[in-house]
């Protein structure tokens, strides 16, 4: 028989409002991670029994979930294996929750000599008592015959001890720890999964002491939030101030090195933290990479990526044998910083009046003064309508176009100003399944009704094309390109339903509508998507992008024109541009001026950097958005050159999905002034 009580005791702290709401987040956590498990994200038979209805998340938030387990399964794992044969081990999980990790390693038979120990809010242990005490599954996996629990504990089984009560408190923890039977002497895994930052950092940081103090041969292991004042940063930090359950930890440990000397200060002999990108794509092998991102149609990597970069596992030893079990540095660390140039001059940028938001538009210049938006995804949904920014005397404006102008829903697709006029559309997709096919031209209408003075008329029609075309596809590039006195629309990479990245380039001739082959030499980029290509000199220059295996990509290409056709060659540069994807580019001279994107850098978000073609130097700057009153999202979105007197170019859109803590979408343009980085 199962033994379960209630704590005897009589004195209950009244809750504050914020520990109600700390509890809170348990609830949406062990919902998550029911949907990430249901899909087959990880293997847990036991988390369907703590929720009453199972939900189905997003796939960018049960890939966050995944990465979550993985990392906490990989340090119990790295625990269990150094002190296999030790006699005697314990787990102690500091606001465990709903968490199933007991019943799941006792049902995969890794509990030899270990017991496991959760401690929790009074309330929240209750009411996993009564979930554990009415499923017979959960009771079936707790041994039987045992004396009555006392105190604190509220279930007391031979390998389980879960405990109610406030982690805080130091003495009556180790108090009710040692009733429950805890060895101080012996190896033990102590787990705070996105516990301690919900406390204000004097009592975590208590916590993370007396920790190292009475557990002499002990690994901690801790899974929390980073990175508070960058875009994603400001925005996630918001979300749990309005859950009244602010992330306390971020203000005093900021960052992972931060983290680090935290627990070297309180104790602890040695601390790994990686942070998720240098987890995910370090630790965890190629093949479950593989598995795991072929389980849900994706196309969110702006937004998996900044997640990653806004977490981190960290583990800390006390005890030379404990060493063994500390996370381990990936030998090549695909996240690692790079020696950069960065400009003690900060770019400014101010917001402009025009109400314009989108993901994954695409823009082009129609005439001086007027550019044209295409596609995209906002707060309405997925648009198929077009839209024209008008710069008049007090700014930009904009301007529907509808309904002559009807493109179809479609995102990440390109829009390409042709030589002598037009513009082409190609690709793009309504869903991460469902890429657009086929071409459209858009061109000036001098037959249309009338229009103001200041707006163009303009209309669309398919272009029916012969020849091979290129398979379908999104996030990719097309660029004009000159050969022999002809303009072609020169295709390269992007991705589609089946393909994590495409390495191919397509040559359209633009005046007979014809796919053709050109001779290419030189070793080709590799297979990338989310990159810039520029038309330089009748050919292109690429820059960035991501990999097939999800990596940023710094290199640097030139497709030049040759007599026989086009040649790719390497530009090396010194020194190295920070790799980066989901950005904007544009020549100016024998410049390329590279804006915003998503890097895996360690500090802040990618500004602009200048590569200068003829020098093959690059310097970074950073972006002063002192002006802007909201957190400027720079990947999804788009970016053109103004005509004005100064050197600026206008940001439009961009923003994402930021995991669990709600959209962002920049609401309005930015002018950022080029004429520090020009000259």
């Amino acid at each position: 028989m199962l033994s379960v009580v209630m704590p005897t005791s009589s004195r209950q702290k009244k809750k504050k409002g914020g520990d109600v709401a700390v509890q809170g987040t348990n609830d949406s956590s062990v919902v998550s991670k029911v949907s990430a498990a249901a899909l087959g994200y990880f293997h847990d038979d036991f988390l369907q029994h703590f929720v009453c209805k199972v939900a189905r998340r997003s796939p960018l938030i049960n890939r966050g979930y995944y990465v979550r387990w993985r990392a906490v399964d990989h340090c119990v794992r790295k625990f269990l294996h150094v002190t296999e044969n030790c006699p005697k081990r314990q787990i102690l999980s500091l606001g465990a929750g709903f968490d199933s990790l007991y019943f799941r390693l006792r049902a995969d038979e890794a509990l030899a000599g270990v017991v496991v120990f959760e401690v929790d809010f009074p309330d929240v242990a209750r009411r996993k008592t009564a979930l554990i005490s009415s499923n017979i599954t959960l009771r079936g996996m707790l041994d039987s015959h045992l004396p009555s629990p006392t105190g604190a504990v509220h279930v007391w089984s031979g390998q389980y001890r879960l405990l109610g009560l406030d982690v805080r408190e130091e003495s009556q923890v180790k108090e009710a720890l040692e009733a429950a039977g805890l060895d101080w002497a012996a190896p033990t895994l102590i787990l705070s999964e996105v516990v301690l930052t919900y406390m204000e950092t004097r009592w975590s940081d208590v916590v993370i002491g007396w920790a190292a103090k009475l557990l002499p041969q002990s690994l901690f292991v801790m899974y929390e939030q980073i990175h508070p004042h960058d875009p994603f940063g400001r925005i996630m930090q918001d979300h749990f101030h309005k859950l009244n359950s602010t992330l306390h930890a971020l203000r005093q440990y900021p960052d992972a090195a931060a983290q680090r000397r935290r627990f070297l200060d309180k104790g602890w002999d040695q601390c790994v933290c990686l942070d998720m990108n240098d987890f995910y794509l370090g630790l965890v092998p190629e093949d479950e990479r593989c598995r795991v991102e072929t389980l849900e149609p994706f196309d969110e990597y702006e937004e998996w990526h900044q997640k990653c970069s806004h977490y981190f596992i960290l583990t800390a030893s006390r005890g030379s044998f404990m060493a063994q079990a500390l996370l381990t540095h990936p030998p090549v660390s695909p996240v690692s910083s790079v020696n950069t140039s960065l400009s003690p001059v900060a770019l400014s940028v101010k917001p402009e009046a025009a109400c314009v938001e989108g993901l994954g538009m695409a823009s082009t210049s129609v005439s001086p003064g007027q550019l044209l938006l295409t596609g995209g995804s906002s707060r309405g949904g997925r648009g198929a309508v077009s839209r024209v920014l008008l710069r008049g005397q007090e700014g930009w404006r904009s301007v529907p176009r509808e309904p002559s102008l009807d493109l179809g829903v479609r995102l990440y697709h390109t829009v390409t100003l042709c030589p002598g006029g037009g513009i082409v559309v190609y690709g793009g997709r309504s869903s991460p399944l469902s890429p657009v096919r086929g071409l459209f031209k858009v061109m000036l209408d001098p037959g249309g009704p009338p229009a103001p003075l200041d707006i163009v008329n303009l209309c669309v029609e398919e272009m029916v094309c012969t020849g091979d075309p290129p398979p379908p596809r999104w996030r990719h590039t097309a660029t004009i390109v000159s050969h022999k006195g002809k303009d072609f629309l020169f295709v390269y990479g992007g991705k589609n339903e089946s393909d994590a990245a495409l390495g191919d380039g397509h040559f359209l001739r633009l005046d007979q509508q014809h796919w053709t082959e050109l001779p290419v030499e030189g070793a080709a980029p590799e297979a990338r998507h989310s990159h810039s290509a520029c038309s330089y000199q009748g050919g292109v220059v690429m820059f960035g992008g991501l990999d097939r295996r999800g990596v940023p990509l710094g290199d640097t290409f030139v497709l030049r024109p040759t007599d026989r056709g086009f040649s790719w060659e390497r530009i090396e540069l010194q020194p190295p541009p920070v790799p980066r994807y989901s950005h904007s580019a544009h020549v100016i001279g024998q410049k390329l001026v590279v804006v915003g994107g998503v890097w895996m850098h360690s500090d802040g978000v990618p500004g602009v950097v200048t590569i200068d073609l003829a020098t093959r130097s690059s310097i970074e700057f950073s972006l002063d958005t002192t002006m802007v009153p909201w957190p400027l999202m720079l990947h999804s979105f788009c970016c053109e050159l103004t005509d004005s007197e100064e050197p600026d170019l206008l940001l439009i859109g961009g923003g994402g999905n930021c995991f669990s803590f709600g959209t962002h979408f920049n609401p309005q343009p930015v002018t950022l002034n080029l004429r520090p980085v020009l000259g």
